[in-house]
């Protein structure tokens, strides 16, 4: 299987460096190209037609919004996640209205990132896990959302993405029995009156990672 091209745009070549290590450690990675600005991001993708682009939002000149932009409108199937220090659920949502397929701040694991790769070339979209907080604390409530757990957060977006109890059960290596008595205590703490209402709170706090 051909490993999945990458580009990376930051304008600090030691993250650059960072991410360049990282990636390169994973096996099915490769970093194609590098570019440390908008207006160089559109030149790199133009000639090496990346499978990922991993965006940086804040750079000198053209920033990462419009980078997204132009990029997309010379080829609307473009994978492209924001990576960024900027973690208001503002900037994750006005990367994914410009076409960002995911949002991942620079504080998250690293395995967070390795993941949103993994899923926007399966077709998904991707918040690490900060950002989907962040985004749905704006729509449910930040009170809501602190009550859940990360296991529960995690339950609830693979339930909005449309996954089973029992495919969300075997995803993660876990008893059916333990996801259901999760997704009780989210409908507890959501206020929910069942499965579709919980799937329609989480899919308006747009913790949905499908699409």
């Amino acid at each position: 299987m051909e490993p999945v091209r990458i580009l990376l745009v930051d304008d600090h070549p030691i993250v650059r460096e960072g991410y360049l290590r990282l990636l390169e450690r994973q096996p099915g990675l490769s970093v194609v190209a590098e570019a440390s600005n908008g207006e160089a991001a559109i030149d790199a993708f133009a000639a090496h037609a990346p499978d990922i682009v991993l965006m940086d939002l804040s750079m000198p000149g053209a920033g990462g919004l419009a980078a997204v932009e132009a990029i997309l409108a010379c080829d609307p199937r473009a994978r492209i996640i924001v990576v960024s220090m900027h973690q208001g659920a503002i900037f994750a949502q006005k990367a994914m209205a410009a076409g960002a397929r995911g949002f991942v701040s620079k504080s998250s694991p690293p395995e967070e990132l390795v993941s949103a790769i993994a899923k926007v070339m399966s077709g998904r979209r991707a918040l690490s896990t900060d950002m989907a907080q962040e985004v749905a604390q704006t729509t449910l409530g930040r009170d809501d959302i602190a009550a859940l757990t990360r296991r529960e957060l995690e339950i609830l977006q693979l339930l909005a993405g449309g996954m089973s109890g029992r495919t969300i059960a075997k995803s993660l290596g876990l008893s059916a029995k333990t996801i259901q008595n999760n997704l009780s205590q989210v409908r507890a703490k959501l206020d929910a009156t069942g499965d579709a209402d919980l799937v329609l709170k989480a899919q308006r706090a747009g913790l949905t990672q499908t699409g």
